[in-house]
């Protein structure tokens, strides 16, 4: 009997690390993929979509437009920056100064302050779900390191762009571009791409149509930083 327990256990630890090893085998094909293929959907379009189901929502839509990183304006990509991680640029994914200043605020009450880059959200966005579990930070930091070696920043920017939420089903600039302001990505106002950006902290809460009080104060927070920070698509070719 314990002979037969001890195959049992070595049986089922065989079968767990050869499904570890095809787990580990799909993440870095479409980490690979999503190097150069648009990422149709991403894990937290998924998880949107499965709390809809859950709740009976069903109306609930995803809009969902992928476009170029050339067919989004450059006001776009200057509020995000300077709304999100001014440091993009010039990190290897991980803002060490952020995270430390992050730890001691949220030491000190009940409030949690995030210290995540642009590189942590678009993994987290794309391979993962929401939720603050040790488990899905674990994944997420290894999908930043992969994609911060194989993308390079353009392109991490550039899914970034093309997966964020910025409303309920609302996923991508050129959706919230259509929705929120009927023009293209390409043709986003600085003062616009501000507003998008603004409610970029949680888009779930802070509506684009009704912007609150703290959200205006917020968007002109972001447009004075984005006159004040160097261009980001030259700062990115400098790097």
């Amino acid at each position: 009997m314990l002979f037969l327990g001890k195959s049992l256990i070595s049986l089922w630890f065989r079968k767990l690390l050869r499904i570890v090893k095809y787990l580990i085998i799909l993440a870095l094909s479409l980490v690979i993929l999503f190097a150069y293929a648009p990422v149709p959907v991403t894990g937290v379009m998924i998880e949107r979509q499965i709390q809809a189901l859950w709740n009976n929502h069903t109306s609930y839509e995803v809009q969902h437009d992928w476009v170029p990183f050339e067919h989004i304006s450059a006001a776009m990509k200057q509020a995000v920056v300077a709304a999100e991680d001014q440091k993009f640029p010039d990190h290897y994914g991980f803002d060490t100064a952020a995270i430390e200043k992050a730890l001691v605020y949220n030491s000190k009450g009940q409030k949690v302050r995030g210290a995540s880059t642009i590189s942590q959200q678009t993994a987290k966005n794309v391979f993962l779900w929401t939720g603050r579990s040790w488990f899905r930070k674990g994944l997420e930091l290894v999908f930043t390191g992969l994609i911060e070696l194989c993308w390079g920043k353009e392109r991490i920017l550039e899914v970034y762009l093309n997966s964020v939420e910025f409303g309920p089903g609302v996923f991508g600039v050129e959706a919230a571009a259509q929705k929120f302001f009927k023009r293209p990505a390409s043709k986003l106002s600085r003062h616009q791409a501000a507003l998008l950006a603004a409610v970029l902290p949680n888009p779930l809460r802070f509506k684009v149509q009704s912007p609150s009080p703290y959200i205006a104060k917020r968007q002109q927070w972001i447009l004075k930083q984005m006159r004040q920070l160097a261009p980001i698509e030259k700062r990115l070719t400098a790097g």
